[in-house]
């Protein structure tokens, strides 16, 4: 297939372009004599450019035909970038006039992260090969050092071996992007723990018009649960626009800066802070070709590699459904495309409408056997409700500290793990006081702000357990410098279930990493009791309290 500006081309002209398709180059040339001779004679004789894509293993992938200053690239996702730093592609064409590598050229070559874009210089009336223009794209952060041009050279003195020199390139690439990642974690003092034999690596993104300190902190958090996802963080860029963009989020030049910001630190995924709609999604998917994902797409994800019990694995698939369906779009002509097969012939039903179908179906699914869990649920409540015994819930933000609370207070050895929503599954103790006293303490998942509102109504019947609660324990992570955020979001959430005039018991947890006076001081402004679930004496004046608020 030709691509371009093929108007006016005899049939004749149009076969010999198609025959470049049969030529193989060899893998450390640019270009091979032959392919330079039948693109520049070609040039010659039609007054328009000419260029081939190539891969590296020698095969033209792609011939196009431009006018006599320029020509357009088509469409490249067969060859998706990926994981990849390079997308494995050269662009190999003509410049009538001998000029050098134009704006657009470079630009293409930048964008597109070709492998390298060379300009073939059309000389004499036979149009032979001439001087020869090379770019190419430099490992480095800074950006003013996106791309270098080689010195011209004759055609016939070019010594360059490509298979070599891309190897030495993509390793150095890749060196940088190690080099920038480790900054990065120097910068925040966190280390990601890597578990997947392709690393994602993200640049984070938050885009606002609120305030810069509710940004910051929010941005903060972001890569806590990037992190907590085992993904590199390599950047984070927070934009504050006038307004907001309502086709990209962000402006046209910002995009485009973000796109060359991932092909140097070569980013394979982009994380914002706030939540797309599906066309936003969508549009900055194309345009950068690189894996678009919004915080709340985010926290479903994790959700869905940290939940174990049925009940859990049941209540994600449940959001994560409910996030999907309305993004569930055909591309191209797979929206035409009817179902083919035995029971699809006849009118039929277009693929992406079956597929809308078979998530109703799932979702339905889904509720029923949420309900059923539900039902059995309020049975063991009634049975506990029956016995006497006081509930204590354990609530928080996540990662303050509620699972290793639990085992402290119970001897037990409930999963513990410094990581934002390691706990997706509720878990009950008893715990003995003297007199022969006993309570259920119970550890809940963790609260965050802006829950996304599929995952909140999944997770709510497991929250509306905390209704039967004879006492809250509020806990807190003092260490964390958005403590007082986090109490907000709780005392929010708490709100929106119901369940704000439930006694409840503030305790600040991790004292041993905040000074003795500051502790002291916080415990007497919030009302609080601080402890360290790692010191077990802190503990008694905890215990000493809850027994008083159930006992008086």
């Amino acid at each position: 297939m030709l691509y371009g500006n093929l108007s006016g081309l005899k049939h004749a002209e149009l076969r010999e372009l198609e025959r470049l398709y049969r030529r193989k180059i060899p893998v450390r040339s640019i270009i091979s004599p032959e392919a330079a001779k039948i693109i520049t004679r070609l040039s010659a004789r039609l007054n328009r450019q000419i260029g081939i894509l190539i891969t590296r293993r020698g095969r033209v992938s792609h011939v196009v035909v431009g006018n006599a200053t320029g020509l357009f690239l088509p469409d490249l996702k067969e060859y998706a970038l990926g994981h990849k730093l390079l997308r494995g592609l050269r662009l190999i064409h003509t410049h009538l006039k001998g000029e050098p590598l134009s704006n657009d050229d470079l630009t293409d070559l930048t964008l597109l992260r070709l492998d390298l874009i060379a300009a073939i210089g059309v000389s004499g009336g036979q149009g032979l090969p001439g001087k020869v223009y090379i770019g190419l794209l430099k490992p480095g952060e800074g950006q003013d050092n996106l791309y270098e041009e080689l010195p011209a050279e004759d055609f016939h003195h070019i010594s360059l071996d490509f298979k070599s020199f891309i190897e030495a390139l993509e390793e150095e690439m890749h060196r940088t992007a190690r080099a920038s990642e480790k900054k990065s974690e120097k910068r925040s003092g966190k280390k990601t723990v890597k578990r997947w034999t392709e690393d994602e690596r993200a640049i984070l993104i938050s885009v606002s018009t609120g305030p810069r300190w509710l940004q910051d902190d929010s941005m903060s958090e972001l890569e806590d649960l990037v992190r907590s996802s085992n993904i590199a963080v390599l950047d984070r860029i927070i934009q504050r626009p006038a307004r907001i963009d309502p086709r990209h989020l962000l402006g046209a030049g910002k995009l485009r800066d973000i796109i060359i910001r991932a092909m140097q630190l070569g980013a394979t995924v982009i994380v914002f802070d706030q939540d797309l709609t599906p066309a936003q999604g969508k549009r900055i998917a194309d345009a950068t070709e690189l894996k678009v994902i919004d915080r709340s797409q985010l926290i479903l994800d994790i959700f869905a590699r940290r939940a174990h019990s049925r009940e859990g694995k049941v209540q994600v698939e449940l959001a994560q459904l409910k996030y999907r369906l309305p993004r569930l779009t055909g591309k191209g002509t797979a929206m035409s495309r009817l179902m083919g097969g035995i029971g699809g012939r006849g009118p039929g039903e277009m693929k992406l409408e079956v597929d809308r179908r078979r998530v109703r179906d799932r979702l339905g699914l889904l509720e029923k056997q949420l309900k059923s869990i539900s039902k059995a649920r309020r049975q063991r409540k009634a049975k506990r409700a029956r016995t006497g015994i006081p509930i204590v819930s354990i609530v928080g933000y996540t990662n303050a500290g509620k699972s290793t609370l639990l085992n402290a207070l119970t001897k037990s050895s409930t999963y513990v793990e410094s990581k934002m929503f390691a706990t997706l599954d509720t878990a009950s103790r008893r715990l003995r006081f003297p007199k022969e006293r006993d309570l259920i303490i119970t550890d809940t998942v963790g609260f965050i702000r802006d829950l996304p509102k599929d995952l909140f109504n999944a997770f709510k019947a497991t929250l509306e357990e905390m209704q039967d609660a004879d006492l809250l324990v509020h806990l807190v992570d003092i260490s964390n410098p958005r403590f007082e955020s986090h109490i907000a979001s709780v005392e929010s959430i708490l709100s929106d279930l119901g369940l704000s005039d439930k006694p409840s018991l503030l305790v600040f947890n991790k004292i041993d990493l905040v000074s003795p006076d500051a502790v002291e001081n916080l415990c007497l402004r919030f009302g609080a009791i601080g402890i360290s679930t790692l010191e077990g004496r802190t503990l008694l004046p905890l215990l000493s309290e809850i027994e008083t608020r159930l006992w008086p």
